[in-house]
């Protein structure tokens, strides 16, 4: 029990993230392909999927995010103060972006027409659950992330550069890597009710 407390308690947004991983790059790799794999969905219906980028690609996403961005930014400061934030989510070792298979859902919702409102639905509980997970399982190997949503803004850009298939649509972004500086302490309350 003190181990998944403590799991759940030390996965935090690390945004202080630099790219010396403490483990090999391909270990990091198997524990994020482990994580999504084994992510429950509604119906077994795997729709969460995962993208890694590593290397250049990794650097091309914020910089293609920046110049999204830059076209709803009224002035100079909000782009320079953007410009920092995502600098650094590029000094992060890599990116993984979360997507859901929105042929799945559909296929689902033409099977069981009597819960096709709820597939949609149960697809973003699956993608949260994925996500979760892969930040869990970093966390636990000493890696660290955080999780970003520049979706729908970025979307077209990332399905063109990477040749993402449409029936994929992006959910979250998430910058991962070496762990460089304390994260900010929050307050966390219970959010629990027990009726017996």
């Amino acid at each position: 029990m003190t181990h998944a407390k403590n799991l759940y308690q030390n996965r935090r947004s690390q945004y202080a993230l630099g790219k010396n991983l403490p483990l090999a790059e391909n270990e990091v790799l198997e524990i994020i392909d482990n994580a999504v794999k084994h992510s429950p969905s509604a119906f077994n219906s795997q729709t969460a999927h995962a993208v890694v980028l590593l290397g250049d690609n990794h650097q091309k996403l914020w910089n293609i995010t920046f110049e999204e961005l830059g076209k709803f930014l009224p002035n100079e400061d909000a782009k320079t103060a953007t410009k920092a934030k995502l600098d650094g989510f590029a000094a992060a070792y890599g990116t993984i972006l979360f997507f859901e298979d929105h042929d799945v859902v559909k296929g689902l919702q033409e099977q069981f027409p009597s819960y096709a409102d709820n597939f949609p639905l149960w697809s973003e509980q699956s993608t949260g659950i994925a996500s979760f997970a892969v930040w869990n399982a970093l966390a636990e190997a000493g890696v660290g992330a955080n999780i970003q949503h520049y979706n729908p803004v970025i979307d077209e850009r990332v399905a063109k550069e990477w040749n993402i298939s449409a029936n994929l649509v992006l959910r979250a972004q998430m910058p991962f890597g070496e762990i460089v500086g304390e994260p900010t302490p929050i307050e966390r309350k219970s959010r629990l009710r027990v009726v017996k």
